[in-house]
């Protein structure tokens, strides 16, 4: 083997954690909501398909990584009409820009026990944006059938207009229609693959 072949290999091998397991985003049992203000009071919707792999090291969780995508098509509302519209142009133009993408490039503990703040790329709409989220790490539990699982939950905010979702209306007697922020809320139960 050449010695820059080797070299590769070894940058290769030194950049994966030894001791890691990868957990995969249990569906059934993790939801991705959000809120965002209409008005005077605040409508929630959720997104209903997402995958992700999480690899954890547990002996070291800053070499950990998060590989998550969301089907921008799947919003829903509650409400069929207002689904559309979120599916148009006008908000994620799922047609053209089929998912939400997240992919973790660093992990840091923070000051606060069991909370790591996550930083990575967010794909929407078109536009890719470093941001980092906090992390809140649940633990670790078995299920009555013995898989391994792990807990977390992500709570922030963020400005839709970064991403280029920029529709709204102004309204009669001053204001906006809806608020620039939203109030994403993801939580996840993920099975150590086996």
């Amino acid at each position: 083997m050449k010695p820059i072949r080797i070299l590769v290999a070894l940058l290769a091998l030194a950049a994966t954690p030894l001791f890691a397991d990868s957990y995969v985003v249990d569906k059934a049992h993790s939801e991705a909501t959000f809120r965002i203000r209409h008005m005077m009071s605040k409508v929630s919707g959720k997104f209903d398909d997402f995958t992700g792999t999480i690899t954890l090291d547990p002996k070291n969780a800053t070499a950990s990584s998060v590989d998550f995508t969301i089907k921008s098509a799947s919003i829903d509302t509650g409400f069929e009409g207002r689904d559309k519209h979120l599916r148009s142009a006008d908000f994620f133009d799922v047609e053209k820009f089929p998912t939400i993408t997240f992919k973790s490039s660093s992990v840091k503990k923070t000051a606060k026990k069991n909370v790591y703040n996550v930083t990575g790329i967010l794909t929407m709409h078109g536009v890719s944006k470093a941001v980092t989220l906090p992390v809140e790490f649940l633990g670790f539990q078995k299920d009555p059938q013995g898989n391994e699982k792990a807990g977390f939950n992500i709570t922030t905010l963020l400005d839709r207009k970064d991403y280029g979702i920029n529709w709204n209306r102004v309204l009669d007697g001053g204001g906006a229609l809806l608020s620039d922020d939203v109030s994403i809320d993801i939580s996840i139960e993920a099975t150590k693959a086996k």
